[in-house]
């Protein structure tokens, strides 16, 4: 009897960590939705009369000013995301950590930011006709899939982090990283792209 309880001990200190993973995992969601959602607020408070008076009517919006931040926080968030792993390599467990965390904020940012562009995007006229006709629906559809993606990026990042806490990554092993690196680079190409999109249907 002994014997068997104590061959089944391992597995419950195992099964405790990873409860313990999982909570952190949802709290560190957690906390970035909440950041996702006051950064909308404050966009939508800060540009929002940009969007709504800033444009002739008639006239279709193809690049919110939400856009440009959106942008330029996708680019330092793949910088942010390069010095991590460059940290990780090198077997740096601090300046590891902070960068990561920088990166997991700057997402949260970039999803808030996002968002509310997404919104001023969405056509006022609500008809079928509207939903079919035009570039400004083509557009919405490829920021809302990219949006997506990259949503999906930053619950990637939520995970990578709460293992880079636990000390799971080294010089040796940081295949996480380098992939939620290299989600966050893809997903910068592909917005350019779309930019690129936005640009010609503009013209």
């Amino acid at each position: 009897m002994a014997d068997q309880s104590s061959a089944h001990s391992p597995p419950a200190r195992h099964a405790f960590g990873h409860i313990r993973a999982a909570r952190r995992f949802v709290a560190t969601v957690l906390g970035v939705c909440l950041l996702a959602i006051l950064t909308e607020a404050v966009v939508s408070r800060l540009l929002g009369l940009v969007a709504q008076g800033g444009v002739p009517q008639g006239r279709p919006v193809l690049f919110p000013p939400a856009f440009g931040i959106s942008t330029g926080l996708l680019l330092l968030g793949s910088l942010l995301m390069g010095r991590a792993l460059h940290f990780v390599r090198i077997e740096k467990q601090r300046p590891f950590r902070r960068w990561l965390l920088s990166a997991l904020a700057v997402g949260g940012l970039f999803v808030g930011v996002q968002s509310f562009g997404l919104w001023s995007l969405m056509p006022h006229d609500r008809t079928a006709h509207a939903a079919q006709a035009g570039v400004t629906t083509f557009v919405l559809m490829l920021a809302s899939l990219h949006a997506l993606h990259f949503v999906v990026a930053v619950l990637f990042l939520s995970f990578v982090t709460v293992r880079a806490f636990d000390d799971r990554y080294d010089h040796e092993y940081h295949w996480g990283v380098t992939v939620c690196a290299w989600f966050w680079h893809a997903l910068g190409v592909v917005w350019m792209g779309i930019l690129v999109v936005i640009a010609i249907a503009a013209a």
